[in-house]
């Protein structure tokens, strides 16, 4: 079973192309001049502190917000000109949980169809392929009070899949969910991905991120940052390796001024400093034996998120 889209589609053809978007709240900016071009078959990963516009600009792509300024074309359709047509080709995994409570797993799914206008023998054959594809073939007669929280996320997955969408989004498709949960969700859309999904998706989840985006972009005060693919954006801006020093003021100050002459970006954080190393200098070896503990590590998108954004917790 594939539970992926069509192939009819150009691989090289823009799915989703944004232009110099911004959103005003009042007199709060929320977007400025955003930019993002998804081709088909992408994975595009929209990453960001709290606040970011991470999700405004997934509002707006729906037509649940308006854009204060810029232009928006989804299958190469300007919005919201043409809104209605194209979100017949959209499926939609939302950061809350809007499933009917009353209904049954496979009414949610059949009642959504409806909606798309597909014909009930063909709904019903798409609904059991889905809850195949998703493990909750057995809960199908259950209504949704029953689920646990990681089954409802995989119905969520299960009704954006039912119209074989063109474009899927994705806000925080495993948000407050348990590691097993996650990692049937995320091994579900790699599998998505493979077949030629094309995705749009947020999430905090940087190590899951990096293994299924294609690209990324991240966020902060409503302007890209940074953007490229996970690992390539990693080396480049960070290196391969982090180093992470823990000690006295001191001892870190003097480390952190004897590596000006490397090649290597340091951060420092409290009572700890943390090199990125592009290239081994003598001064970085020798370093390791002055300090109790070091930890010595891969360099990850994480390392790259916070070090663009901050480490501070913000409020929204």
């Amino acid at each position: 079973m594939n539970p992926a889209v069509s192939n009819g589609e150009n691989s090289r053809s823009p799915v989703l192309e944004i232009n110099g978007l911004e959103k005003h709240f009042g007199k709060r900016k929320v977007l400025k001049g955003l930019d993002i071009r998804l081709l088909a078959g992408q994975c595009l990963a929209l990453l960001g502190p709290n606040g970011a516009g991470k999700t405004t600009t997934i509002r707006i792509v729906l037509g649940l917000v308006n854009a204060s300024s810029g232009k928006i074309r989804v299958f190469e359709k300007p919005l919201p000109a043409h809104l209605r047509e194209v979100k017949y080709s959209i499926g939609v995994v939302p950061q809350m949980d809007n499933l009917d409570p009353d209904l049954s797993v496979l009414d949610n799914l059949l009642i959504y169809a409806n909606y798309f206008g597909i014909k009930k023998r063909q709904a019903r054959q798409r609904a059991t392929e889905l809850l195949s594809f998703f493990a909750l073939r057995n809960r199908k007669d259950e209504i949704i009070q029953n689920l646990s929280g990681g089954q409802r996320r995989r119905l969520l997955l299960a009704r954006a899949l039912i119209n074989r969408p063109r474009l899927l989004i994705l806000d925080e498709p495993t948000i407050g969910l348990d590691p097993q949960a996650r990692i049937l969700i995320w091994e579900r859309l790699e599998r998505l991905r493979r077949d030629g999904t094309t995705m749009l998706l947020t999430s905090h989840y940087m190590e899951e991120v990096a293994r299924l985006a294609t690209e990324v972009i991240i966020i902060d005060h409503g302007k890209s940052i940074a953007r490229g693919r996970p690992h390539d954006m990693v080396e480049r801006m960070l290196g391969t390796e982090v180093m992470e020093f823990s000690g006295p003021e001191d001892k870190l100050e003097n480390l952190r001024q004897a590596l000006k002459s490397c090649n290597v970006t340091v951060e420092k954080v409290k009572n700890r400093l943390y090199v990125y190393v592009k290239e081994r200098c003598v001064e970085l070896d020798s370093a390791t034996g002055d300090f109790a503990m070091v930890i010595k590590r891969p360099a990850t998108l994480e390392d790259l998120f916070l070090k663009l954004t901050g480490r501070k917790l913000r409020e929204t």
